[in-house]
């Protein structure tokens, strides 16, 4: 193995050359050094970090036109949408600043294995494996943290330097970061980073041909290189981990336990029971309605959230959020204009809650939020009125 510089590893291998270039996804000499060694290198294939769903998003930069808002909901997939938009706001902003497009060099590494003749490979892992992986290997408590980080680094007005991205390619630089990520998030790098590695490295290594160029995030690189001596299983790297039985088990706990509650206080003492009922109603459809009024909700999605949340929280299946997405969506309907002016939208703050889709978005995921905690409160307090009138 021979490092040209710091940002193209060269791999001698199984009678077959690697050459790997580490990249920054927002850098123009990023772009412009794969287009150079591609066309100097002239590869039988030329490998790229993106896998199917995101090589299609490079390729068709209209693809929120085909969004259908209320499958989106349907499906449950408002807070992971709502997530990748908050994530792809980050890098596209970055890449606004630098006055390049977003992913720029795996657009290049595309053309460039068409205008070579050479084979392009997907060679990184399905992300909504990914995500899973990590989702239901983190915990409630990794969970809130990653939430902030994403949010917090998303909305931050902090600038950098095209001097400091390059320094960010350094396989030194990338090693140090990598070190404080591990401490920060333990259960987070081994799905987002290690097992990408491994994924990366054997479909670089199944690649066809002798000579292969792989167009990689700096990050992955030194991992790659280790990982290239060993084989890996891809059917086992792309196994979605078994969900766990506890959450079900306490989401249906909790409304079997709060109405056998009731119940007993009823029994009783009437007039107490009826106390929990409205403790339950107000704490749960009005932290709901607050969700959706702190999203910017319409006056009707609002009375959706008050209504709906304390039924909603005593069946696990459905959620207040859902509801009040579907009526914000039919009272509020997005146009092409709001599909077509979602990229740059999710650039500020003040873009996620103007845009009418990604409003709908904040909607459900903060109308469930505001559920979940009038749960939690409303809960205690009908506790709290049964031990009195015990």
């Amino acid at each position: 193995m021979t490092v040209e510089n710091e940002t193209i590893t060269r791999i001698e291998q199984d009678g077959k050359e690697y050459i790997l270039i580490g990249t920054a996804h927002v850098s123009k000499h990023s772009a412009e050094q794969v287009q150079e060694v591609i066309e100097a290198e002239q590869p039988d294939a030329v490998c790229v970090e993106l896998d199917q769903q995101r090589y299609e998003s490079v390729v068709k930069g209209n693809q929120w036109k085909d969004m259908d808002i209320f499958q989106v909901i349907k499906q449950k997939k408002a807070s992971l949408l709502l997530m990748n938009l908050a994530i792809s706001s980050f890098q596209k902003r970055m890449a606004k600043q630098f006055g390049i497009q977003s992913g720029q060099e795996m657009i290049q590494g595309i053309e460039s294995a068409e205008n070579v003749g050479a084979e392009l490979v997907l060679a990184d892992r399905n992300i909504q494996v990914t995500f899973s992986r990590i989702w239901r290997g983190i915990g409630l408590k990794g969970k809130l943290l990653l939430l902030t980080q994403v949010f917090g680094g998303v909305f931050s007005r902090e600038t950098i330097s095209e001097e400091d991205l390059e320094k960010m390619k350094s396989q030194d630089a990338i090693d140090s970061v990598l070190n404080e990520f591990t401490e920060a998030f333990p259960k987070l790098k081994k799905p987002l980073i290690d097992e990408r590695d491994q994924y990366l490295a054997q479909k670089i290594k199944q690649a066809p041909g002798k000579r292969i160029v792989a167009v990689l995030g700096a990050a992955h690189v030194p991992g790659i290189q280790k990982e290239m001596k060993n084989d890996q299983d891809l059917n086992k790297l792309n196994q979605l981990p078994p969900k766990s039985k506890a959450p079900k088990v306490i989401a249906w706990s909790i409304p079997i336990i709060i109405l056998a509650i009731i119940i007993s206080t009823f029994l009783m003492n009437p007039e107490a029971g009826k106390q929990q009922i409205i403790s339950w109603l107000v704490w749960n459809g009005g932290f709901s309605a607050l969700g959706t009024a702190i999203a910017f909700g319409h006056p009707l999605a609002i009375l959706t959230a008050l209504v709906a949340a304390p039924i909603t929280s005593l069946n696990p299946l459905i959620a207040a959020g859902w509801f009040a997405g579907f009526v914000q969506a039919l009272v509020k309907r997005p146009y092409v204009s709001d599909f077509d002016n979602l990229s740059e939208d999710v650039f500020t703050v003040k873009g996620f809650w103007r845009n009418k889709v990604t409003r709908i978005l904040l909607i459900v995921v903060l109308a469930n939020l505001g559920s979940t905690l009038g749960t939690f409160i409303g809960g205690i307090d009908v506790i709290r009125l049964f031990f009195n009138n015990f």
